[in-house]
């Protein structure tokens, strides 16, 4: 039996929600151009007017904004209403250049707490739910958004942040939590120490997950689901479009359905700019409908993925994105072969290998070198040299036949890769780009 937090929306017609994009639209791009100066400028360089967008089709017309627009003009430069207005807001983690910073109004904050309700009951979440939201709260969007979704959908919510794991272990077995939300990476390793302190899976009381933030795979969702003996749930969206709760799955869990009301999706040719047809691999580009405060046009997420009409089995009729092949901007080049983490990850995960790497790339004598540290389980580990480095060339033969180039495995002890409460550093590159 699906849960739904707002059925009639989420299970509208095509043509009634193109009806409300095609409103919604016209009403947003008046809004931003006469608050807006910074994007108000990018119009009229295109030669673009308000009334030239009667609907989502004439969205192509208008100019993209990208990272780069957002640190240029912070913090108040993309601002929509006056401060006074805001009651909130939230930021980037900053990892390059200046943070980017997303304001809210109290209309702003309500949609998107919708957002995340939908995403809890879609997990199968109801008012009977105990909700452990172990996300970062702060300025990340993760705690604030699941927390406000929570509230929504009336369970009881464990505002634990990430970290003190320990602690995390406790409530969730004394009170029984039945949902847990946080970065996957955090999930396995919540998963790991469980099982260290000699938990089984069958004795938590979590029956599902939602997980975000970062990227993850097929093979990582099936070892969390396994370790934790829960449904594991894809959670999407960007603290630029408000925070989580653009996309998520449902019990279906072959991609995440947009919230189409909310958010209208384009796929794009990241060299050209060009919108591709339905079905292509490209770069996803958002427009928020109806936020007021900071209303983005046409932004530029540089994650890479393909959106679906097919029909979904949940009942609801909102399109699916993929989960992101990789981003069109921390895709790595080594050796003029284009590389993404998630690629290594599959393999690591198919070979028997637990999700926890590291790779390091660095440049020696012009070459690109490419060395991935894979932490062995307790299981695995042997002090045996000859074993260890017979397991590194199975591993090295089996990661060139997927990245088409060479990379030097090497395997380490457990507990040897720094875990993450945040989001994990999977990439460290040593080379000098710019």
């Amino acid at each position: 039996m699906e849960n739904y937090f707002q059925k009639e929306i989420e299970t509208a017609s095509r043509e009634e929600i193109l009806a409300l994009q095609n409103e919604k639209i016209k009403k947003q791009v008046k809004h931003v151009y006469e608050n807006v100066e910074y994007y108000r400028k990018l119009m009229d360089e295109k030669g673009v007017k308000p009334e030239d967008i009667q609907s989502v089709e004439d969205i192509k017309k208008l100019p993209f904004l990208t990272k780069a627009d957002l640190r240029e003009a912070y913090p108040y430069g993309l601002l929509g209403t006056p401060l006074n207005d805001c009651v909130r807001i939230h930021s980037t983690s900053g990892t390059t250049g200046k943070r980017v910073v997303a304001f809210y109004t109290q209309h702003d904050v309500d949609l998107w707490e919708e957002c995340c309700a939908r995403a809890i009951m879609a997990a199968s979440g109801t008012s009977e739910d105990v909700v452990q939201v172990a996300y970062g709260y702060g300025l990340f969007t993760g705690g604030a958004g699941l927390h406000g979704g929570s509230h929504k959908v009336g369970s009881l919510t464990l505002p634990m942040s990430s970290g003190n794991t320990d602690r995390q272990i406790q409530f969730m077995m004394d009170l029984n939590a039945t949902i847990l939300c946080c970065t996957p990476s955090y999930a396995a390793y919540i998963g790991e120490t469980l099982a260290e302190q000699g938990y089984q899976p069958k004795d938590n009381k979590l029956k599902a997950g939602i997980f975000g933030a970062e990227p993850w795979t097929e093979e990582m969702r099936q070892s969390i689901e396994k370790s934790l003996g829960i449904k594991a749930y894809d959670i999407y969206g960007l603290t630029e479009t408000s925070g989580p709760g653009v996309a998520f799955e449902c019990s279906e869990q072959s991609g995440m359905h947009i919230n189409e009301d909310h958010f209208y999706a384009e796929i794009i040719d990241p060299d050209t700019g060009e919108v591709l047809p339905e079905g292509s691999k490209g770069e996803l580009v958002f427009t928020a409908l109806d936020k007021e405060a900071f209303p983005l046009l046409r932004y530029r997420t540089r994650d890479i993925c393909v959106l679906t009409r097919e029909k979904c089995s949940c009942g609801r009729t909102f399109v699916k994105m993929c989960k992101p092949m990789g981003r069109s901007d921390d895709m790595l080049i080594i050796r003029g072969v284009n590389v993404f983490p998630s690629q290594i990850e599959t393999v690591l995960l198919n070979e028997g290998y637990s999700p926890n790497y590291q790779i390091e790339i660095d440049r020696k004598n012009n070459t690109d070198t490419l060395d991935v540290m894979v932490e062995l389980t307790q299981e695995q580990f042997s002090d045996k040299v000859a074993d260890t480095q017979r397991r590194e060339r199975e591993l090295e033969g089996a990661m060139r036949t997927m990245l088409g180039i060479g990379a030097k495995i090497h395997l380490v002890p457990p507990k040897s890769v720094v875990r993450s409460e945040g989001k994990a550093v999977r990439v460290i590159d040593k080379r000098k780009l710019h």
